[in-house]
């Protein structure tokens, strides 16, 4: 995560309010753009504010903006970690960073979503030695592990369906440099995807042959259970992987049911 900018996932699309407009100005764009809040920039572009939904209550449509915005701003470097960028959104409640370059000119925004895109399929090295581990005491092997390259159309994938959201993300972070390594089984014969079904999509849609990733080498001829896993799900090749719409996300289908429910 450290080696993770907010320039390489803030927003560079910025709809800002000027400062000399007015509270009508600022309606118009929430209806336009179905944003609740706005960086507000003077007529060099410098940041000087913010204004949000919540800020209008009780205004009238013709009150100009700086009368009613905040100056109390909180903005990002652009060579910032997205770690320190989480940290200043979630301590300080805000959900959106004004991203601005040393002239404080707006180049940018970073919301609490796009630190949540960061971070998701965020491979570490314990989640690979401890599959490592796993393997040793199911089947008795002593595996080895090397960093490589692999062929994404030789893959056998293990997982049955993606979201398409958090591909569009892995998407993004494979033409930024950013992907996190797969994490593969290499055995006699074939090639096992154990984790990165997004980003191995992702680089096919992209057209990219070969991706990044952890080698688990294992030399015996055994056939592993996620194998067993990956015939009975009908699953040979990425092509056989469904994705989902975002809307089918169970994370989202549970939400949905808490909302109606309370």
């Amino acid at each position: 995560m450290e080696k993770k900018r907010v320039k390489d996932y803030m927003t560079y699309d910025v709809v800002t309010v000027n400062a000399h407009g007015t509270v009508r100005d600022v309606i118009e764009a929430i209806k336009k753009t179905h944003h609740d809040g706005f960086p507000v920039v003077d007529d060099s572009k410098e940041v000087v504010g913010y204004i949000s939904a919540r800020d209008l209550l009780f205004a009238h449509p013709s009150t100009p903006i700086e009368q009613v915005m905040s100056r109390h701003l909180i903005v990002a470097d652009p060579e910032m970690s997205v770690n320190d960028a989480a940290r200043v959104i979630f301590r300080s409640g805000i959900q959106k960073l004004p991203v601005v370059n040393e002239n404080n000119e707006l180049i940018g925004i970073m919301s609490n979503a796009d630190v949540i895109r960061s971070q998701i399929e965020h491979v570490s090295p314990e989640k690979v030695f401890k599959f490592i581990e796993t393997l040793k005491k199911l089947y008795g092997v002593e595996p080895t592990l090397k960093r490589g390259s692999v062929p994404i159309d030789d893959l056998l994938p293990t997982q049955s369906k993606i979201y398409e959201d958090e591909l569009e993300g892995r998407i993004y972070e494979i033409k930024k440099g950013l992907a996190e390594p797969l994490i593969v089984v290499r055995r006699p014969g074939r090639w096992i995807l154990v984790d990165g079904h997004h980003r191995a999509i992702a680089a096919k849609r992209l057209g990219i042959k070969n991706l990044d990733a952890y080698i688990i080498e294992v030399r015996e001829d055994i056939e592993l259970g996620m194998e067993r896993t990956a015939r009975t799900l009908n699953l040979q090749t990425l092509d056989d992987i469904k994705v989902l719409d975002y809307a089918r996300h169970p994370l989202v289908a549970l939400t949905h049911r808490l909302v109606r429910h309370g």
